[in-house]
């Protein structure tokens, strides 16, 4: 213990460490502690050693050096030590020297184990967390708050969820931490629904974490109808509503295609006075984008104060989904010029755009640039836009070769290209070949399976189609079922073909019939090839003519006023018949029409398609 004498000049030095601001200042004061024979009180060295802890990067360095000079550290300048550690992402030594503190006989306290668990929750030692959660109940902490928070992170990080709920439920007292945690743990592992049951059991008052956790939760499980009740729900009982949530909201406006929400949350932001920082800025420009309404997104982006990488990045991801791949390369000259140095991303979204609108040397161009100019060398997604490029112009031969020469082996995503290219191309030996090798590779792929049987069915293979069909069937992998989206007046439309749940389906299908009936006047001939076993569309059994996105133009039709436009989200390729009915259906009635497919966006207008039957 220090003597009385050193007690009463502590505050001489100390008053002055309260106003260092650099390592050399800290330097200065530590002389002088020293001087004053002030270094081996643990109180005033303390301070010495959690200034460095908390500073930058080198700094550690010297609080190392420090803390070996001290003969009894006590359990502050342990905690402090750690939290450096921690703060540096070093857990290892975090957890060492844990242990080290265990073996000088220094007694851990409740500030202690939050950090050397969340140490063990980035090192990934669930077996020292398990060691150390035994140590917090034979030295007393088990019921303290701060470290069953840490103890139900940490068991939710490891996918202990049995243990984790344990501790929650042996909690005296649990605080928002304490629940969302619980909640974040089971959504982050698909669990949505015991979320849900936590989220509910919620005795008092929920914040807005809470209500974000469970947004999330929803969101990150693609369910977005439900995230977007709970926001509903949220909004009735005057929730803050903060940028996190906003965020999350944005997402789930963007999976629904739901253009009237996402602004209204825009509209909110603006009037509000949110900060728009970069994930929330680009997060807009997403949902503009994904929702069809590009004009919007270039709005916002261009009125952006500052234009990180991520908003760059968006725009011309937004670009390349359109088609508009001219403009996403016009845009990407305009990055560089403003010096905003791309990355992988930059460079996926741009070959994309070019895959899209068939820019094969443009492709051929910036694939060898992005290494040249940049220094970024192309990864897998980069080679599978090359042969997506190269195999959807037709150019099956170039495209194997291309796999062949890759420095890595192809992956699933790749492979799935060159059968794309295979079933437009109609290669049914090039594809069979493909197809096998992607079913060994996802043996739980539907759309792997349909892909190859309509390869075979393109060429009269009957016999192999059904061979294809009997494997998924004593597989026990299903087709996925293909849906559409339509928002009218705030309300959000699904539809399945042939279903018949809609409340108006009776004058839905009337419609549809009206529909088809008035485009034979224009040409229409319904489009029957390959569509019993055509890859990733509507199931076999379900008519032609009431596939997913025609029931909902039909409701589009009946619901919105003359020359306004529509927009329809599908969750699975259009096939070639309702690609051609959509045609004829804009030109019929003189309605632009948005599609967003699983692989681009379709403007129909004036009976042509923005993709140029090339998709």
């Amino acid at each position: 213990m220090s003597s009385p004498h050193i007690q009463a000049t502590n505050y001489l030095p100390l008053q002055a460490l309260e106003s260092c601001s650099t390592m050399a200042e800290l330097k200065q004061f530590h002389s002088q502690i020293i001087k004053l024979g002030l270094s081996t009180d643990n109180y005033v060295i303390g301070r010495v050693v959690k200034f460095c802890s908390v500073s930058k990067k080198d700094s550690l360095i010297y609080a190392l050096k420090v803390f070996d000079t001290i003969p009894k550290p006590d359990a502050f300048i342990y905690n402090t030590i750690m939290r450096g550690y921690l703060q540096r992402n070093l857990p290892r030594p975090c957890i060492l020297l844990y242990s080290e503190m265990l073996q000088d006989f220094v007694l851990p306290n409740n500030f202690t184990f939050p950090c050397v668990l969340g140490a063990c929750c980035d090192g990934y030692a669930i077996e020292e967390g398990r060691q150390i959660h035994a140590h917090t109940l034979k030295l007393g902490f088990g019921l303290d708050g701060f470290t069953q928070n840490s103890l139900i992170h940490m068991y939710m990080n490891f996918k202990s969820l049995k243990e984790a709920k344990k501790v929650f439920d042996k909690m005296l007292k649990r605080d928002v931490v304490s629940w969302t945690s619980l909640i974040s743990g089971y959504a982050k592992w698909g669990f949505v629904d015991e979320a849900l049951k936590v989220f509910e059991l919620m005795p008092a008052r929920r914040n807005s974490i809470v209500w974000n956790a469970m947004i999330a939760a929803y969101v990150q499980s693609n369910r977005f109808h439900e995230a977007l009740a709970l926001f509903q729900r949220m909004k009735e009982e005057d929730v803050v509503l903060d940028k996190y949530i906003l965020a999350s909201m944005l997402s789930a406006c963007t999976g629904l295609g739901s253009l009237e929400q996402g602004k209204w949350i825009h509209c909110y932001i603006d009037k509000h006075g949110i900060e728009l920082d970069s994930k929330l800025a680009t997060s807009i420009i997403d949902m503009y984008c994904k929702c069809g309404y590009l004009e919007k997104a270039f709005h916002v982006f261009n009125g952006l104060d500052s234009r990180g990488i991520s908003s760059w990045n968006c725009m011309i991801g937004g670009l390349a989904m359109h088609g508009k791949g001219k403009a996403a390369i016009e845009l990407f000259k305009e990055m560089e010029s403003e010096m905003v140095p791309p990355d992988n991303i930059t460079f996926v979204n741009l070959l994309t755009a070019c895959a899209h609108s068939c820019l094969i040397e443009k492709g051929r161009h910036y694939f060898q640039y992005m290494t040249k100019a940049h220094g970024i060398e192309p990864k897998i997604e980069h080679y599978g836009c090359m042969v997506d490029l190269l195999g959807r112009a037709g150019m099956l031969e170039e495209a194997t070769k291309f796999i062949d020469e890759m420095p890595m082996s192809p992956n699933e995503s790749v492979l799935g290209a060159l059968l794309g290219a295979c079933r437009i191309h109609k290669n049914s030996e090039l594809g069979e070949k493909i197809g096998k090798r992607l079913i060994d590779l996802e043996p739980d792929n539907s759309g792997r399976y349909v892909l190859l049987s309509n390869i075979y069915a393109n060429t009269g293979r009957w016999e192999d189609v059904a061979n294809v069909r009997k494997l998924m069937d004593e597989r026990g992998v299903k087709k996925t079922p293909g849906f559409s989206i339509i928002e009218l007046e705030g309300i959000v439309n699904e539809f399945t073909a042939g279903g018949r749940a809609h409340p108006e389906a009776k004058e839905i299908y009337a419609k549809v019939d009206e529909m088809l009936k008035y485009i034979r006047l224009f040409g229409y001939v319904p489009e029957t090839e390959g569509v019993l076993h055509e890859a990733e569309q509507e199931e076999s059994e379900n008519p032609l003519n009431y596939h997913s996105e025609k029931l909902a133009m039909a409701l589009g039709l009946l619901k919105t006023r003359p020359g306004e436009t529509l927009r329809i989200l599908k969750n699975l390729r259009v096939c070639k018949d309702c690609h051609q009915a959509s045609k004829l259906i804009s030109k019929a009635y003189n309605r632009e029409i948005i599609v967003r497919d699983g692989n681009r966006f379709h403007h129909f207008k004036m009976g042509e398609c923005s993709c140029a039957d090339y998709w």
